[in-house]
């Protein structure tokens, strides 16, 4: 396979991932809206920093924001290169340019979806069509990952596409989990931990919620919603798919499959020891965000050492020709 391909296919698997992150965030945000008491703000701005395009948002302080800028911005806004519409955008170039490599359908339903989004961006702002789209986004790429996974060969490309995916999941839960219910209401925090705790479990609830994650969670640590729990059952749960050390453990899984994948390995094998290794309960108390903060710098590092290995060498090479010409 040549790297331009697998490069493309890579980046096909996180911006499908990327896509389907954005409308879970949205939502569950509006979502929250209901759940807490009229006089209570949610924080729209933190969606921003939580998807790291502060840099891009050019109205102000991003915690001034409010809903229907905010929502926009995500979504629709062609100047945010991590908008919904530009990441549907970047998957439909890439499964374009690469659909002889996967089944016919998973390009036309990338074809479609996008079209889809492109053709409702002004009503992405109106909170009952909003519901309807994000869903929509939702089901779909959760399609394109089956569709993948039953009719599309489970060959190197079908690695890269996993690789992806698991990399931009993991990277969005360490977000979802950092951003906290601080973040989420950060006008309470002024009050300290006693104007928050009437909506502590409203707020990990919906950051349950914003990765589906709310049922599993119940059934399997069987006890309250509460901060402690649910950050211990995001980072270090094997057993969920969109737990952080699921989504290492499948890259892990798909690196032993590919050639000259020694040093990939081993950088996934130190974020694992990291994250086994960590006292969440203490953290909580004291460093949570600074933990995180290196955990998503590992995952971070993790990329350009995948992008080293298997995409760069030809960027490089055709440098040097270029200069050597």
């Amino acid at each position: 396979m040549l790297s331009r391909v697998a490069e493309r296919i890579y980046w096909l698997g996180r911006y499908m991932e990327r896509s389907e992150n954005i409308a879970r965030l949205v939502n569950v945000n509006s979502n929250l809206l209901l759940d807490l008491p009229s006089g209570v703000r949610v924080g729209w701005g933190s969606l921003i920093d939580i998807s790291g395009t502060g840099s891009y948002f050019e109205r102000g302080d991003t915690q001034l924001a409010d809903e229907k800028t905010v929502v926009n911005f995500i979504l629709a806004d062609k100047k945010n290169p991590a908008s919904l519409i530009n990441s549907l955008s970047f998957a439909r170039e890439n499964a374009r340019i690469t659909r002889e490599i996967m089944p016919m359908e998973a390009w036309e339903l990338i074809n479609d979806l996008y079209h889809y989004i492109r053709e409702r961006a002004d009503k992405v702002t109106s909170r009952r069509d909003r519901n309807i789209i994000l869903l929509h986004v939702i089901s779909s790429v959760q399609q394109f990952t089956g569709l993948l996974s039953g009719c599309m060969s489970h060959n190197n490309a079908y690695d890269l596409i996993r690789i992806g995916r698991n990399l931009e999941r993991a990277d969005m839960t360490t977000r979802i989990v950092d951003a906290g219910l601080v973040n989420l209401l950060p006008h309470l925090s002024i009050g300290g931990t006693e104007v928050l705790e009437p909506y502590d479990n409203i707020l990990w609830m919906s950051v349950l919620r914003s990765l589906s994650a709310y049922q599993m969670y119940r059934q399997q640590v069987r006890d309250r919603v509460n901060a402690n729990a649910v950050v211990k059952f995001l980072l270090q749960n094997e057993d969920f798919p969109r737990a952080v050390a699921h989504c290492l453990k499948q890259l892990e899984q798909c690196l032993w499959a590919l050639p000259n994948s020694e040093k990939v390995l081993a950088s996934i094998v130190s974020i694992q020891h990291k994250l086994d290794e960590a006292d969440l309960d203490e953290l909580l108390q004291s460093g949570l965000h600074e933990y995180i903060d290196e955990l998503q710098l590992a995952i971070g590092s993790l990329h350009f050492s995948i992008a080293e290995t298997w995409f760069l060498p030809v960027v490089v090479a055709q440098a040097q020709e270029q200069k050597s010409a």
